[in-house]
């Protein structure tokens, strides 16, 4: 019983949801903009997103634009190039004078900011009617000061011609904003995103009765959360998909959310213009192919010459994920790695001076001497007895004599006999001796020699 209860509760709770879907008509659909008193009286922002940090979406661009009026609203954008933002029409129209923002987390620390009047939008778009809805609301912001490219800002690539109108269902994309405006910059705004999930423009369009999505439409909705969303203030930023090549592209700008008792929490799809098929119309306005761009190397201001592009990549930090509310991933940062913008101390091998006692690599051609100066590394030769043969004046008179005195002689010829055989003797004992000392020396030493190398 409990069962068919609570499958009947889930039937009923499909068709509100679906009910809901059909029942979202022209009036209760709105841009994303807001003026200052409607934006801090709603706290609009990204809905049920994260802050990023620095480096996470350097793409993204903060517009606030003043009206004749003197009104202030604020509005997102996407760098194209160091020169165009592109940005929603309604954002645009009928502005006086824009500030530009870039490289920027917290809105009170750009890493760029200029302002500029020049702005164009879709011939297509009617500029007097910027508060009602209307498909082709994308437009151009012209700098007046170029862009420096730097790890925290970068130029984002632009959806292809070849996926200007392909069916990103189910693909997961992310949207960024500061979602708020006001007059006078004082508040403190940060930077926050969301995902979100692609859906055909047919479930989009029987969403939205009132015929303003088109094949330049592209809708997402929430990803796991039903309050996940943009919202006012979020108007004319980017959406983003990551594809195989893992590239950040932008495929959409944001452009209306449900309104009336419905808005951002209501897990109604939010609309997007997407940019592939206005490409020929930004090289007519700006005369850059942006499919094919082809700018200098990103650099920031470098200490010398021979600074290279940064490379390293600065850790990103993400709030912890709470499995109940939030995706289990989270975007990767939209450049490569950054990294010092001086480059690493080029490394040196030490230079080692061999000891004074120490062999060289190579070895001389003559083995260097011992400390006994008259001894060589040269094996010594064996010296025989007749090398030193000693001879006296007996041995050249012989043992005959001339008949003198024979018992003196026999004596004389014996002392001498004896001394000579002990003369001998002792030079043999000293030629063995020194003969065993040099060559145990010289075996020793080749010893040490062969351990030096091994």
């Amino acid at each position: 019983m409990l069962v068919k209860t609570g499958l009947f509760l889930l039937l009923v709770t499909i068709l509100q949801v679906s009910a809901r879907y059909t029942e979202v008509q022209p009036d209760f659909i709105e841009n994303v903009i807001k003026y200052e008193e409607e934006a801090v009286n709603s706290g609009s922002r990204i809905v049920s997103g994260w802050e990023a940090v620095p480096g996470q979406h350097p793409h993204h661009a903060a517009l606030r634009m003043v009206d004749p009026t003197g009104s202030v609203g604020g509005c997102g954008g996407s760098f194209a190039s160091k020169e165009w933002v592109i940005t929603a029409a309604h954002c645009t129209a009928g502005r006086v004078t824009i500030v530009v923002r870039g490289g920027v987390v917290s809105l009170t620390d750009p890493e760029y900011i200029h302002e500029t009047t020049e702005y164009y939008n879709h011939p297509l778009y009617d500029n007097n009617r910027p508060t009602v809805v209307q498909p082709h609301d994308i437009g151009l912001v012209k700098l007046q000061s170029p862009v420096t490219y730097s790890f925290r800002l970068q130029r984002i690539r632009i959806q292809p011609r070849a996926d200007a109108y392909r069916n990103y269902e189910g693909a997961v994309v992310y949207a960024s904003g500061h979602g708020r405006t006001w007059t006078g910059g004082a508040v403190t705004e940060v930077l926050r995103w969301v995902y979100l999930t692609a859906i055909s423009n047919q479930a989009c369009g029987s969403t939205f009765t009132s015929g303003i999505i088109i094949e330049t439409s592209i809708c997402a909705r929430f990803f796991n959360v039903t309050s996940q969303s943009t919202c006012q203030g979020d108007s004319g930023g980017p959406l983003v998909h990551v594809g195989s090549d893992s590239v950040p592209t932008l495929i959409g700008v944001t452009s209306f959310v449900a309104g009336g008792n419905f808005g951002c929490h209501s897990g109604l799809p939010a609309g997007f213009i997407r940019p592939g098929p206005y490409l020929d119309w930004f090289e007519q306005v700006t005369g850059i192919d942006f499919e094919n761009l082809v700018e200098d190397e990103p650099t920031t201001p470098a200490p010398s010459p021979t600074t290279p592009r940064p490379t390293e990549t600065v850790p990103i930090t993400t709030p912890e994920i709470d499995y109940n509310t939030t995706p289990d991933y989270r975007p990767s940062p939209t450049i490569p790695a950054p990294s010092p913008t001086t480059p690493s101390p080029t490394e040196t091998v030490p230079i080692t001076t061999p000891e004074p006692d120490r062999p060289t690599s190579t070895f001389p051609d003559s083995k260097p001497t011992s400390s006994i100066p008259d001894v060589t590394t040269f094996a010594p030769v064996q010296p025989t007895t007749e090398d030193y043969h000693i001879t006296t004046p007996n041995d050249e008179e012989g043992s005959g004599g001339d008949g003198g005195d024979d018992s003196d002689c026999s004596d004389s010829n014996e002392d001498d006999e004896m001394s000579e055989l002990l003369k001998r003797l002792e030079v043999k004992v000293k030629v063995k001796v020194r003969f065993d000392k040099y060559k145990h020396k010289e075996e020793k030493e080749k010893v040490t020699e062969i351990k030096k190398h091994h």
